[in-house]
């Protein structure tokens, strides 16, 4: 019998709400199934399981908030056949906002807008963003009876918000308006999101020694590269200036794998995956680097599409726990706003961090020449208990070297 628990979701995380379950008791499972999906103060996240087996009893309900390692339920495994489970639950659980998935049984708002019958999604996946469910728990929407309009058919803000003034009319007191609750709610979450962050950083600067180099790179072979491989496809086809530069960054991490893994119980642990967590920057504020896992196998077509399906995924909700705790590293771009060069700290308990800035037309010396050339400023902040200057100053080297490479990209 093997234990299924709450996952920690991130160094800052210690808590997260069971929001629903997608499988019951009897259901065959097998790894990297979605079995569940947990919200936390960044996003709702979709849980996957690590063994192959059969659902044997779920402890803990839909809308109950739990410490991380709570076990959340048993899985019957081939090896664990004809064990004993205690029958005991000892989670901790403690009242948690409701969810849409608590306000079962309760009569839906009468509304114009068409809805689904509740019998063909019951026991279907429900596609929600974070926002969306959070609104829908406001209003006391049953999201089983929403169709979605988003990507994939999730369910958006706009799907709750068109059956909202309806649920305004119900007695017999006075809900708040749907501004009042969009703004609290994203007052909310917002508050939450900064929370999370500054309880990472926090850590980040207390216990990890930060050092920090930088170096310019002449992009122009990856850039000229780039413009000929993009007029050859269609314009949903064409890859972003910053594929290249994380598929040269795994390149590089390959030649330098110090920079590739954890810090953990003081002991330097470096990771055999090259896993990048690709900052992205959520509509309702706040950050989320969720990771493009094994991005050195991947080809620069592959990557554009992870990445396109991350941020898509990142902003809309449906990422799953893999793609939240098994970065080896984090990339931060911000040459879309114009910044020249950035210098981040490091997201524990990963040991380095690659900053890109903009790049730019700058003078370039070379060969005795004096030229302009698009320069891209490229920064390291790493954990100076798992690395020295050397070895960081060896890993842009390498990844100045790739770039100028690029048919090794």
């Amino acid at each position: 019998m093997a234990e299924f628990r709450m996952p920690s979701l991130g160094s800052d995380m210690e808590e997260g709400i069971l929001v629903e379950w997608l499988v019951k008791p009897g259901d065959r499972v097998k790894r990297r199934d979605v079995i569940a999906v947990v919200e936390t103060d960044k996003a709702a996240i979709e849980i996957e399981v690590f063994e192959d087996g059969v659902i044997d009893e779920i402890l803990v309900p839909p809308g109950r908030k739990v410490p991380v390692g709570t076990v959340l339920a048993m899985i019957r495994t081939e090896a664990g056949q004809g064990a004993v489970f205690p029958k005991e639950k000892k989670f901790l659980v403690e009242d948690a906002p409701p969810t849409g998935a608590e306000i079962e049984g309760k009569a839906p708002p009468a509304s114009d807008v068409p809805l689904v019958p509740a019998s063909t999604t019951s026991l279907k996946r429900i596609k929600a963003s974070p926002y969306a469910r959070r609104l829908a728990a406001e209003q006391a929407i049953d999201l089983r009876r929403l169709k979605g309009t988003g990507p994939g058919g999730i369910i958006n803000a706009a799907d709750v918000e068109a059956v909202v003034p309806t649920a305004k009319a119900v007695p017999p007191t006075q809900p708040p308006t749907v501004s009042a609750v969009e703004k609290s709610v994203v007052k909310d979450y917002a508050a939450a999101m900064r929370r999370a962050i500054a309880k990472a950083m926090v850590r980040s600067n207390r216990e990890i020694p930060h050092y920090y180099l930088q170096t310019r790179i002449d992009m122009s072979r990856t850039l000229r590269r780039l413009e000929s491989d993009n007029l050859k496809r269609s314009i949903k086809e064409r890859i972003l200036p910053v594929v290249p530069l994380i598929k040269a960054v795994a390149l590089a991490l390959g030649d330098v794998p110090e920079l590739n893994g954890y810090w953990i119980e003081d002991r330097h642990q470096p990771q055999e995956a090259i896993n990048i967590g690709f900052a992205i920057a959520l509509r309702q504020g706040g950050l989320i680097t969720p990771a493009i896992l094994n991005a050195d196998l991947k080809n620069l077509d592959e990557l554009m599409a992870s990445l396109r399906d991350l941020i898509t995924r990142a902003r809309s909700g449906g990422l799953r726990s893999s793609e939240m705790t098994e970065a080896t590293v984090t990339v931060t771009s911000l040459g879309d706003l114009g910044v020249e060069a950035l210098y981040g700290v490091i997201y524990p308990p990963q040991v380095a961090l690659i900053g890109f800035g903009k790049i730019m037309e700058q003078p370039w010396a070379e060969s005795g020449m004096l030229t302009v050339r698009p320069i891209l400023t490229a920064t390291l902040a790493a954990d100076h208990r798992a690395t020295d200057g050397r070895r960081g100053a060896q890993f842009l080297d390498a990844l100045n070297r790739y770039l100028q490479e690029p048919l090794t990209l």
